[in-house]
């Protein structure tokens, strides 16, 4: 068994916590091994996502049943405030797959109610783009929240692309430009850093 590892390192107060993903042949295929726990990865970790978007954690714990809708991919909060999931993509420069973040952004109401309407019609792809405020952090991209997105539909089954519009930031920068493997590793040992206890 030959091995090489990446060291990916994240900061969590004033400890450092450092996860490696260590490549690995096992079997005659390529596996990551989590060095910290040993959990094993068919391939780098590179999707993530949210459950929810940020806004929902403004409001109190015990009053979210009833000010809150939740749905996998929809969100409104005191029937004025708008949110839907989309997938924001960042390219890996000559690399097979994507950095990829389920996100969700805010939607303005006669949006949300165009999406909900044509939610089950391929006509949907002629819809928008829907400009929205992220509601999701992205790690390693500085602050995320409230920047400038617009989601283009996709087709039946799939939720919308996001893409970033506000102008200079790094997380704008890094979906119009890409990034490299290594950066790519970066962000994913930052994040699954952040799982481990």
């Amino acid at each position: 068994m030959t091995a090489s590892g990446q060291l990916i390192s994240s900061r969590h107060g004033s400890n450092l916590h450092t996860l490696t993903l260590v490549k690995k042949k096992r079997w005659g295929r390529t596996v990551y091994q989590c060095s910290c726990c040993g959990r094993t990865y068919d391939d780098v970790p590179l999707t993530f996502g949210s459950d929810r978007p940020d806004y929902y954690h403004s409001i109190p714990p015990d009053e979210r049943t009833q000010r809150i809708s939740l749905a996998e991919s929809l969100c409104v909060v005191d029937a004025q405030h708008f949110f839907h999931r989309g997938r924001l993509t960042i390219p890996i420069i000559a690399h097979h797959q994507n950095l990829i973040f389920d996100v969700w952004t805010s939607i303005s109401e006669d949006n949300f109610r165009t999406r909900n309407q044509l939610w089950n019609s391929p006509e949907r792809m002629n819809e928008g783009p829907y400009f929205g405020w992220l509601q999701t952090t992205v790690p390693t991209y500085g602050n995320t929240i409230n920047i400038k997105t617009v989601a283009t539909e996709n087709e039946v089954g799939l939720i919308p692309s996001i893409h970033v519009i506000e102008e200079e930031h790094p997380l704008a920068i890094a979906q119009q430009n890409g990034i490299t493997f290594e950066k790519a590793l970066q962000i994913a040992g930052s994040i699954l850093a952040g799982e481990h206890p």
